[in-house]
């Protein structure tokens, strides 16, 4: 009995020893190899690996990486997440358009509802602009037969024209910006409905191929 639990301690001792036995290979910088059972600390930021009691390499550790190969590992990870960011986004428009609209009927019609609300904001300002436009004309004309009567032109009246033209020139901004409005509406809806195609051509053809799949 004392026999047999002697020899399961030496088992066990041998066997943990051998557990914590640890070999390393690495290379120098000559190529030259090592084997041991610690890295010179020098070596401990080049690629080397771990080997266990019986030579098989259980973990590999890479080189240090320098400043720029952390940078560039940086800015490749950025660019990773910035082009996930966008196939996220494009998947949610994907879905919202999905969800939205049934038909490419429902898209014309929604872009064209769009279009005809910009148009009557820029018809708005079109009117502003000449009626401001008639009225500034009048008041000029009043300004001449005051100045030949040799009359004093009256500061208000000179006023009135100056709002008048400022009021041209502020409708004039306003239309330009319709316009440019109008022309993202109708450019972002020829994308919307391109887009829409193409996804309801895919969802046709998983359903074809699912078909085929459940007669096969």
């Amino acid at each position: 009995m004392r026999f047999a639990l002697f020899f399961l301690s030496v088992v066990l001792v041998a066997g943990s020893f051998s557990a914590l036995a640890k070999m390393y290979k690495w290379v120098d910088e000559d190529g030259q190899m090592h084997f041991g059972d610690r890295i010179p600390e020098k070596y401990l930021v080049r690629e080397h690996q771990e080997l266990n009691d019986r030579g098989v390499v259980v973990k590999h550790n890479e080189a240090a990486k320098t400043a720029e190969q952390k940078a560039e590992d940086k800015r490749l990870e950025k660019e990773r997440k910035k082009a996930a960011l966008i196939e996220k986004k494009k998947k949610q428009r994907d879905r919202v358009l999905l969800d939205t609209f049934t038909t490419e009927r429902d898209l014309i019609a929604a872009r064209d509802a769009r279009l005809d609300a910009v148009d009557a904001q820029i018809k708005l300002a079109d009117s502003i602009i000449a009626d401001s436009a008639k009225k500034i004309e009048s008041m000029e004309q009043r300004v001449v037969k005051i100045q030949t009567s040799n009359r004093e032109v009256p500061l208000d009246l000179y006023q009135r024209i100056d709002n008048a033209k400022k009021q041209v020139a502020i409708q004039s901004e306003v239309r330009k910006n319709h316009e440019k409005r109008r022309d993202k509406i109708a450019t972002q809806f020829d994308g919307y409905i391109k887009r829409f195609k193409v996804l309801k051509a895919e969802q046709k053809a998983k359903r074809e191929q699912l078909e085929r799949e459940r007669d096969f």
